[in-house]
């Protein structure tokens, strides 16, 4: 293979999505993971794409409104080259409304959504007996957003990996790394980068998830009291998940996803005649500020860094790796201010 541009250390939906937005570019990129592509918490089952409520915006919200508004073209270039299935569809999500004060909120929002989505998606509140489909909805409203997407997470870094190979990158266990290198090496590499501070930069997050064999396929998502019930391509159905700080075990799923199940069982009653295929378990990367972190590595001349994906991690990886790619190949800098490593501190 000729020189190396750029190094990708990481095969997770970050490292993969700058390899192939690099790739784009015209650079001669190289990905290294000792452990294979989405080895880690990108080889999850969830994948829901969900923005955040349209209200109190920030630069991080902003960053995932863009990223989400640009991921259905990001996700069918990838599946052109590579001929994959990334399993992205964008087709909405409902939240049952609860009680009086959160329809008040619920309205309040989609007035705010207007003024900040613009024309590009809409939040709005139903009557649930207007839906085809109506979910439980003890107020008897609910929902509807257009902005939200689904994806497979296992088969979209499948489709990344084989759009890389047709581009002729490699992917291999372990190599020099010539060129610039970026880090986007998960829990672990939160742990190498809070060796070098006074303090943790971030932790790992625990999640565990269940995936049902319903055929939903065309259904939008549901979200209730924090539960997602996401429709996959693949006529499966996925539950997630919860969020745990404090584990002894990162890959075993236990009586919290249990009870999360239930939960998915009264929220959705035709998933308790369906078939459970798998459970999951895996730790995702949180960094301390919340935020991902994005940018050049202090005091690492030419070395970069792209972690804390959290929940939302595909949702935000169209993005991430075009302004990650403009750093690196065109010295643009368009890291949203909160998303450097030093805002981790």
């Amino acid at each position: 293979m000729a020189s190396i541009d750029l190094t990708v250390r990481g095969a997770g939906i970050f490292g993969l999505s700058i390899a192939w937005t690099a790739t784009q570019r015209g650079a001669r990129v190289r990905v290294i993971d000792p452990n294979g592509p989405a080895s880690g918490s990108s080889g999850g089952i969830v994948g829901a794409l969900a923005p955040h409520v349209p209200e109190n915006w920030n630069p991080k919200k902003q960053f995932q409104l863009e990223s989400l508004l640009m991921a259905g073209h990001f996700w069918t270039a990838v599946e052109e080259k590579g001929g994959g299935n990334a399993g992205y569809a964008r087709l909405g999500r409902l939240q049952p409304i609860k009680d009086d004060h959160a329809l008040s909120l619920a309205r309040q929002r989609a007035e705010t959504a207007k003024d900040l989505w613009k024309a590009a998606a809409v939040w709005e509140v139903l009557a649930a007996d207007t839906l085809s489909e109506p979910s439980s909805s003890k107020s008897g409203y609910i929902i509807r957003d257009t902005l939200t997407a689904r994806i497979q997470p296992r088969h979209a870094c499948e489709a990344l990996v084989r759009a890389l190979k047709s581009s002729g990158v490699e992917i291999v266990a372990d190599a020099a790394a010539p060129g610039q290198t970026v880090w986007a090496t998960g829990v672990a590499g939160l742990e190498d980068l809070s060796q070098d501070h006074h303090r943790a930069v971030g932790t790992g997050v625990k999640g565990q998830a269940a995936l049902f064999d319903l055929d939903a396929r065309d259904a939008p998502q549901l979200f209730v009291d924090g539960l997602h019930i996401v429709p996959h391509h693949d006529g499966t159905t996925a539950v997630g998940s919860t969020s745990e700080r404090v584990y002894a075990d990162p890959h075993l799923t236990d009586e919290k996803l249990d009870a999360l199940v239930e939960e998915a069982f009264d929220a959705l009653p035709a998933l308790r005649q369906a078939k459970l295929i798998a459970r999951w378990a895996g730790v995702r990367p949180r960094a301390r500020s919340r935020a991902p972190m994005l940018g050049p590595w202090p005091r690492h001349p030419g070395h970069f860094i792209a972690n804390g994906g959290f929940k939302i991690g595909f949702g935000i990886a169209p993005k991430v790796a075009e302004v990650m790619t403009d750093l690196i190949l065109e010295g643009r800098d368009r890291i949203p201010d909160g998303f450097r490593l030093e805002d981790s501190f």
